[in-house]
């Protein structure tokens, strides 16, 4: 199997570029839809309590917290906006791409409203619609969407290891990872070449081969010498 080559960094960046367009302009076009068509903080049911449109405008965050500072929450938005557009120069992956083109689209969405929505810039209110009551009780947008799921994809991306030019990081195996003291400390196999050698406190064969037992008969003189006795 053939393995693609990486991304050019011209290349992911127009992936990325292209999915925050698109992921901006159905942010924006379900947002008009929602203003034009839903009345302003009535619930309106589309599948039972499983998903209602709801439609308000938050000046804070999630849970309508830090409603007194939406400035902050503007700034934010546009610091992770240019963060992703600082990175885009570094990547190389395909999934990268994809997964920051679409956070940039939701965060682009969120930071339109913020800047360009009233009562004014920079201190818009974003406007949200969907509730689903069964998983949160926070009502949301289609960016909010894409920017949760975007963030649990840049999470996996990086609990896999998979960097921004498509490589991924090796754990190494256990025979490179030993040192090189426990390498010496392993035993050599019996089995080796090398030449045994004999020492003075072996046993058995060993002992044999170096001190040879004398015979029964050394040194006795013949039996047909005269005046000689054998026992």
């Amino acid at each position: 199997m053939s393995v693609r080559p990486p991304l050019r960094s011209a290349a992911a960046g127009i992936i990325i570029a292209s999915l925050a367009v698109l992921v901006l302009a159905a942010d924006q076009f379900a947002k008009y839809l929602a203003i034009a068509l839903l009345p302003s903080e009535q619930a309106v049911p589309i599948i039972g309590d499983a998903l209602v449109f709801y439609l308000i405008r938050n000046p804070g965050a999630a849970f309508s917290l830090g409603e007194g500072v939406t400035w902050i929450f503007t700034i934010a938005l546009a610091v992770v906006a240019v963060v992703i557009a600082v990175l885009a120069r570094r990547i190389h992956s395909r999934a990268w791409a994809i997964i920051l083109g679409l956070l940039l689209g939701g965060v682009l969405g969120n930071l339109a409203d913020r800047l360009f929505r009233e009562p004014g810039f920079p201190v818009g209110h974003v406007v949200d619609f969907i509730s689903t009551p069964w998983m949160m009780p926070a009502i949301y947008n289609v960016a909010d969407i894409f920017i949760v799921t975007m963030m649990i994809g840049v999470a996996l991306l990086v609990l896999i290891g998979l960097r921004f030019d498509g490589t991924r990081e090796r754990k190494p195996d256990a025979a490179t990872a030993a040192s090189p003291d426990e390498a010496a400390a392993v035993p050599v196999d019996a089995d080796d070449d090398a030449a045994p050698t004999a020492t003075a406190t072996g046993t058995g064969a060993d002992r044999d081969a170096l001190i040879p037992s004398a015979e029964p008969d050394a040194g006795a003189p013949p039996a047909d010498v005269p005046g000689t006795r054998r026992d």
